[in-house]
Formats: C-alpha cells, sequence, structure tokens
C-alpha cells in the first residue's frame, strides 16, 4: 500500500505499468541523459511542480527525471481519454508521485483533478492545452504569488496562452515548448503522423489503402498526418484556410478543397486545427454511408458533435470500442474516441523517441525558468536556442550519427560581407 494521494483506476496495475515505463526509456536516450545530471546537480531542488499532461509511459520518465532533479511532482491528465491507467499506477506506487488521473473520467472528475493538482501550490506549471494556467487565472489567483513560470507542450496551449498574453491577462512568464524546434518539427509531424493513424487503424481495423483521407488543415501535425496516409496508399485530401499552407500541401502532391466538396467525397476524416467546428452539421449531412470521423487536435470541439446529435435520429450507438454509429438520414456516421485525441483514446500516443526530444525540452525549460523566471515578464517565451541544438546534438550523439563543423574559415566567410564572386 502507498501513503502518497493519489486517485488512479487501480494500483494493483503498477506492475504492468513499470515494465512500460521501462520499455519507453530505452527509446529515450537524451532524457536519460538529463536524468543522469539531474541526479548529480539537483536543479530543480526545492521546486514544486503540477504537471497536466497526458499521463503515458513517456510522461512518467519524464516525471521521474523531475524528481531526480529534486522537483516535488504532482500530475493530473490533460484529457479525460488519455491516461494509461497502468502508467498512472506505476507512478504512485514505485515513485511515489501523487497521481489524479483515471481513462474515461467525466468532465467533473477531470476539473476536479485539477484543482487536486493545484492544490499543491506549485512553483511552475506543466500544462498540455494551458488547463492548469486557465483554472489559476478563472478561479485560483490565490495561488499567483507563489508561482514562478510554466511550461506549456501543445499547439492549442500556445495558442490560448498568447491570447491571454496579448489581452494582458496572463500573470506569470511562460516557455512555449511547443515553439522548439526539436519539438514542433518532430513530436508534431513525426509523432503526431504515425500515432494518429495507429489509433484510427485499432479503432476500426480498416484498410487505408484506396481510401479517401480527408486532413483538415495545414500545420506540422496535420502534414505528419496527411504524409503517413499518403504512404499507406491514401488518397488524401487537404483543406486550409490559410493561402500559404494551401499552397504547400497543393505543391507536396495532395488535393487541396473546401471541406463542404470533401465532405462529399471523404471516406475518413481526420482534423488537426485547433479551431472550433471544422466538420460541421453541413458537412454531416452531405457525408457518404459509412463515413468515419475522429480528430487529433488537443480539444474535442474540432467536430461539432452537440450539431451531429441533433440531425442523427436516436442515439449513438458504441459498435467498437470508441467507435460510436450515428445514424444522418439513414446513413450510418463513425465518430471515434468522442472526438477526444484519436491517438490517446485508442492508441498509446507518440512513440518514446520522438517524445524523447519534447519532454527533453520541458524538463530543461523547468530548469531554465527556474534559473530565469525573476528576470522574465509576464508573457509567452521561447526556450533559447541554444538549448533547442543541443538537444538536437544529444539526439543524434544517440543515434551514433556525427556531423561536420564548420573549419574557422568557413565560419569567417559566413560572417563577412566583403568576399563577392
Amino acid at each position: 500500500m502507498t501513503k502518497v494521494q493519489h486517485d488512479v483506476k487501480n494500483t494493483e496495475l503498477a506492475t504492468g505499468g513499470r515494465f512500460r515505463i521501462e520499455w519507453a526509456e530505452q527509446e529515450m536516450p537524451v532524457l536519460r541523459a538529463i536524468r543522469e545530471r539531474f541526479e548529480r546537480e539537483k536543479p530543480l531542488k526545492g521546486l514544486r511542480v503540477s504537471a497536466c499532461l497526458h499521463v503515458t509511459t513517456e510522461t512518467a520518465n519524464l516525471m521521474r527525471t523531475l524528481q531526480a532533479g529534486g522537483a516535488d511532482v504532482v500530475l493530473t491528465a490533460s484529457n479525460p481519454l488519455s491516461t494509461q491507467d497502468d502508467v498512472a499506477a506505476s507512478l504512485v506506487v514505485h515513485d511515489e508521485i501523487p497521481v489524479y488521473a483515471i481513462k474515461g473520467e467525466d468532465n467533473e472528475t477531470y476539473y476536479r483533478h485539477i484543482e487536486l493538482a493545484l492544490d499543491h501550490k506549485p512553483h511552475i506549471t506543466m500544462d498540455d492545452g494551458a488547463d492548469l494556467v486557465s483554472v489559476i487565472h478563472k478561479t485560483r489567483r490565490d495561488l499567483l504569488p507563489d508561482i514562478i513560470g510554466g511550461t506549456e507542450e501543445t499547439t492549442t496551449g500556445v495558442i490560448r496562452l498568447r491570447a491571454m498574453a496579448k489581452d494582458g491577462a496572463l500573470m506569470f512568464p511562460v516557455m512555449a515548448i511547443n515553439d522548439s524546434n526539436t519539438k514542433h518539427l518532430f513530436d508534431n509531424r513525426y509523432g503526431t503522423g504515425q500515432s494518429t493513424i495507429d489509433g484510427v487503424i485499432r479503432a476500426t481495423n480498416i484498410l487505408l489503402a484506396g481510401r479517401v483521407v480527408v486532413v483538415a488543415g495545414y500545420g506540422w501535425c496535420s502534414r505528419g498526418i496527411a504524409s503517413r496516409a499518403q504512404g499507406m496508399g491514401a488518397n488524401v485530401i487537404v483543406t486550409e484556410v490559410n493561402p500559404l499552407r494551401a499552397l504547400e500541401a497543393v505543391m507536396d502532391g495532395f488535393r487541396v478543397m473546401k471541406m463542404e466538396e470533401a465532405a462529399k467525397v471523404g471516406d475518413i476524416f481526420i482534423t488537426a486545427t485547433g479551431d472550433i467546428n471544422v466538420i460541421d452539421v453541413p458537412h454531416f449531412q452531405v457525408m457518404k454511408r459509412g463515413a468515419i470521423v475522429c480528430n487529433s487536435g488537443h480539444f474535442n470541439v474540432e467536430i461539432n458533435l452537440a450539431g451531429l446529435q441533433k440531425i442523427a435520429q436516436g442515439e449513438p450507438r458504441l459498435v467498437r470500442p470508441f467507435v460510436e454509429e450515428y445514424i444522418v438520414q439513414g446513413r450510418p456516421i463513425y465518430v471515434l474516441g468522442e472526438g477526444r485525441l484519436i491517438n490517446l483514446a485508442s492508441a498509446e500516443g507518440h512513440p518514446a523517441s520522438v517524445m524523447d526530444m519534447s519532454f527533453a525540452n520541458q524538463a530543461l525549460g523547468a530548469e531554465y525558468m527556474m534559473k530565469n523566471a525573476a528576470n522574465l515578464k509576464p508573457a509567452v517565451y521561447t526556450i533559447p536556442e541554444d538549448i533547442d541544438m543541443e538537444i538536437a546534438r544529444l539526439k543524434l550523439e544517440a543515434m551514433g550519427i556525427h556531423i561536420d563543423k564548420l573549419t574557422p574559415e568557413q565560419e569567417a566567410y559566413l560572417n563577412q560581407w566583403q568576399e563577392g564572386t
């Protein structure tokens, strides 16, 4: 029995969770190197951290790294369907880290867990979607005097934080982890691409080859999804509102059209935009029989499920785990994972090797915030380029890859303007 405060599904799942955490750790050499340094130096000693992240094997290794650095850590889920219950149990039992997360928890439980994590009175918040920061600013402003800063993992969270900063509402500095090159160029593109397709296939067991896959958006996450779907033989259509990104999608070989047109021909629809009602009632009304709809954006607002329910006949029917059938004008439409992150609802999220760099940014971001918060104003910041480059260097080193260095002559040439043709 553990004396650590927690609310997890079943602590008896801890042994299986530990095996999976250790399996993921093998694929996270950069974070492991950081943890080894943290164990020696204890740069986070005395720091209270409240983390609101997807409770996965990779996140567990981040929590253990922060703990090794001397931090007092509490973890809660950043999505009701993204918790791996065995991992949550292992962190409680084996690492004595308080965890408040149960896969499939309702919204009331989800926000109760956030409140419990905030009762930790954090010095640093660690978010994936900015829910901790949002709740603090709305109802827990009593915590503000103790907070020195925060870190934010994902695109959607950074969008929320920049909106707060623009309105003058943000009361402490936050590091936009998502803006690091070693995060969004790899995690968002390769991680989201692979894990989203993995989630769709696990939920449905369908063949992608020959299907028309509609990808909403062409940011880094959507690029990864489109690329992986195409690689599995799908005929990919991209929808966009940004002319530049739409042009890029065309040049990358994808068909681009409005959603109202794509809705008529798509077999599978995947959203990853960070915006609301990307797939809306008029789109459902023209979809083909058996169309599959899912989301890989952070919040479950990209698909208008309330609108779908209004035009559907009767209540949705759960026909497979994470697959709900709605009947619209006599035609079945299938929604995956309640419109939540399909890569975490029905699959395991991003592979550990890509999360290695993302969570290296989180660990080093927390260290940077602790050292520099006194000199930072309430705003959204990007991790310094030298830290970003160091993470890339460590990743290459772990992969056994060596690259060239500029010679003194080459450096001098790049730093002058006199010499021409």
